[in-house]
């Protein structure tokens, strides 16, 4: 098969074909195994809703552009990701020709839920198939599905698939040949259209589904088991709670060796820079500006690696749609449903996709909300930040059966989630007034998670971390450098052009324990909270060996615990990424919301701080 990116203007010749569907039907699994997940990401124009196209060979040579469209409940459009999607295939978003033809892919064990959206889907006026994905994990909970009869009262093609396997994917390949030809000949056939009343919509599917679904009589599927104890309001929230404690918990636990290596293989590339370039200011840019300061920070790649692998193992399970009902009623406590909950955990990744996904939460106060408050999960960008600080000062030891230094990172974390639940309380009373809005969410049948998919995610999320190194914390080491290694004649870190940069905000900062390495730090580190590990191994001027160890040992050594603490309140806080803001301004369509979340997030880091600075002094550790 084979695979390639597309052109801004697709062929005449090219097959275009929309996936739609529900969520979770199995519609970017399918994708990324007819199109090698190899896929061209942008968002439609006019809008900040992102797609996906691809595109494949079929057996006949026919080349198809495939279009992984966001998850539809119909065609009502209730959040922005469904108006963008139903536009998409109705053929009305500018610059965007309409598909020649539709798959409509449908999780066939709950077949009995979404049949009346494909008789909506039927009114878009172009040739479609239903293709029933997961038929294996339909039959393992006892579904038996008489698809001839289904497509003869549909009156469009069915098609059985495992969208994961490739055995699975054969039928509906060998269709798609066939049926793609008709399409180009303008001879396949484009359905009769159904009446508009959503009330006749529903009934019709459901005399459909009574007469071509039948479920075999057992005692409970394999998926209601594990929910009787899963959902259990009480044993669910403790399963939930040690779960993200856990996740946590490894991220100390099981990244060493993997940060040995990375330490190690800086090392030798400075040692092999110092064998080759004289020493000088070249050397120094070399190995202290850019392999020490991009590496400051790609050493905690494996952490954050850690951290996905848990966030893309519950997505894949479908256990991420039970934690959102889970905390649907303490989110109700705050005016929010627990749709907002999804963002929210995204938002421990990057707040930008997290930011990103509150598009999918109907009430628009509440994804205002969701908006706001995303930038207090702790997100990956704090790590780096967080496991320098308590690798410093907080002594690497067991309480109990526990990482003392987990421990610390937990209750960071837990601070950011009690902050935003205020905020969202106080938001959601003063300043986005409104009613409450409930949750309706389906709960996706319990699958194993695609080995291959889950690697390409996994690499998919290493590759942003270190092309955000590239892009923003590469040019900031090296402006980092420059301002702390020049004028050449400088004998301190005052001396320098940082040193006078960082005396003008010095003393705004003082009142809180920081000192003038802090100050000069925090410049660069509003571009990303990370810069600010590369840039304090650059300000202390380390050696071309320096390692993270070393980096800890110097900040350790010249603070006070109290400045330490009062550093990380700050970060817990602080709204110290462009980027975030830059994606809230263009999902909110304006400049108040960015400058709102930037005013009260600083506010917030300021006085967490200050307040954190002088309670560690009054209990002597200062």
């Amino acid at each position: 098969m084979s695979i390639d990116l597309l052109a801004p203007e697709a062929d005449s010749d090219v097959l275009r074909l929309a996936l739609l569907g529900a969520p979770n039907c199995g519609k970017t699994s399918l994708f990324n195994a007819l199109t090698g997940g190899r896929a061209k990401v942008a968002n439609y124009p006019g809008v900040t809703v992102e797609y996906r196209k691809g595109e494949f060979s079929l057996a006949n040579d026919q080349t198809v552009e495939l279009l992984d469209l966001p998850g539809v409940y119909g065609n009502c459009g209730h959040s922005m990701d469904e108006r963008v999607a139903i536009d998409a295939v109705s053929g009305n978003l500018e610059g965007e020709r309409a598909p020649d033809g539709i798959i409509f892919m449908m999780d066939a064990s709950h077949i009995s839920t979404h049949l009346h959206n494909v008789l909506q889907a039927k009114n878009y006026g172009v040739p479609i198939i239903l293709v029933l994905n997961m038929m294996d994990m339909a039959a393992r909970d006892g579904i038996e599905i008489d698809t001839q009869d289904l497509e003869a009262q549909l009156g469009i093609p069915v098609i059985s698939c495992v969208a994961v396997r490739a055995s699975g994917r054969a039928h509906l390949l060998d269709y798609l040949a066939e049926w793609g030809g008709d399409i180009l000949h303008g001879s396949a056939q484009t359905p009769d259209a159904e009446p508009d009343s959503l009330k006749d919509l529903q009934s019709k599917a459901r005399s459909i589904a009574r007469g071509a679904v039948s479920r075999i009589e057992q005692a409970e599927t394999f998926t209601q088991r594990i929910d009787k104890i899963v959902l259990h309001p009480v044993i669910g929230l403790v399963i939930l709670f040690g779960i993200l404690f856990v996740m946590f918990q490894a991220v100390y636990s099981w990244a060493g060796p993997g940060m040995d290596m990375i330490e190690t293989g800086i090392g030798l590339l400075q040692s092999g820079v110092s064998l080759i370039v004289p020493d000088g200011w070249l050397r120094s840019l070399i190995s202290d500006g850019i392999i020490g300061g991009v590496g400051a920070v790609l050493v905690f790649l494996p952490q954050i690696l850690i951290l996905f692998a848990f966030i893309l193992l519950l997505e894949a399970s479908g256990y991420m749609a039970r934690a959102a009902f889970l905390v649907d009623s303490i989110m109700a406590k705050v005016g929010l449903n627990g749709r907002a909950f999804i963002p929210l955990l995204s938002s421990f990744a990057c707040a930008i996709p997290g930011v990103m996904a509150a598009r999918t939460i109907e009430n628009e106060r509440d994804r205002l909300t969701t908006i706001l408050i995303a930038p207090l999960m702790t997100c990956s960008a704090r790590w780096p930040v967080y496991f320098l600080i308590i690798g410093a000062f907080i002594p690497n030891k067991k309480i109990g059966w526990f990482n003392q230094q987990g421990l610390v990172a937990f209750g960071l974390v837990v601070v950011g989630i009690v902050f935003a639940m205020i905020m969202a309380f106080l938001f959601k009373r003063v300043l986005l007034k409104g009613g409450k809005s409930s949750l309706l969410i389906e709960l996706p049948s319990y699958k194993a998670p695609v080995f291959k998919d889950y690697l390409r995610g996994l690499y998919d999320r290493a590759m942003i971390f270190i092309t955000r190194a590239g892009r923003i914390i590469l040019p900031a080491s090296i402006i980092i450098w420059f301002l702390a290694s020049f004028p050449m004649r400088a004998t301190t870190i005052a001396s320098t052009y940082a040193g006078k940069l960082g005396s003008f905000i010095e003393p705004i900062l003082r009142p809180i324990g920081f000192n003038l390495e802090i100050a000069i730090s925090l410049i660069p580190a509003m571009a990303a909270r990370e810069v600010a590990v590369s840039s304090l191994a650059i300000i202390y001027g380390l050696g071309e060996a320096a390692s993270e160890s070393e980096i800890s040992a110097i900040v350790g050594a010249d603070w006070s615990m109290a400045t330490a603490l009062a550093f990380l309140a700050w970060f817990v806080f602080a709204p110290q990424c462009l980027s975030t803001l830059a994606i809230i301004r263009k999902e909110t369509n304006s400049w108040k919301w960015p400058i709102f979340a930037f005013g009260y997030l600083f506010v917030m880091a300021y006085v967490a701080a200050g307040i954190t600075y002088h309670t560690a002094l009054a209990f002597g550790l200062g």
